[in-house]
């Protein structure tokens, strides 16, 4: 009898760890203040974030299953706003193939999206697969 409550109250422990844990999948998060390295800009400028325009920069590989719904969200979100007078990149890393950048930005986890101003300025981080109306409402002012 004891081995079952003890036997419970793990399973309930491990519940409410993995809730925690996944509260925060696919939120968006502003970004911090991060100082701007000469390196980070030069591998931001590498990757296609040129301060010309917004851009969603993210983060994905081959072996990654939710990625492929990063893909279709951030290429929906930057389809609807492609007429827009300052519209928004879509800029896919595969992580194998470009480590630098990922260190750089602190990337932990896969997929992990940024989205940038079109001054080159880091405004959102999302960790996990982010919500369509919510990059869309994150990116729309950027794309005025």
């Amino acid at each position: 009898m004891i081995e079952l409550a003890i036997l419970a109250v793990i399973v309930l422990a491990a519940v409410a760890v993995g809730l925690l844990l996944r509260r925060n999948q696919g939120r968006m998060r502003p970004a911090g203040l991060d100082p701007d390295t000469a390196q980070r800009a030069r591998l931001l400028d590498a990757a296609g974030v040129t301060g010309a325009a917004p851009a969603v920069l993210h983060f994905s590989a081959e072996w990654c299953g939710p990625c492929e719904a990063v893909r279709r969200v951030v290429a929906g979100v930057t389809a609807e706003l492609s007429d827009s007078p300052n519209a928004p990149r879509d800029i896919e890393i595969d992580i194998d193939a470009d480590p630098a950048l990922a260190r750089e930005l602190n990337v932990l986890s896969l997929p992990t999206t940024f989205v940038f101003d079109a001054e080159g300025k880091e405004r959102f981080r999302i960790s996990g697969v982010p919500k369509a109306g919510d990059l869309r409402t994150a990116l729309e002012p950027l794309t005025v």
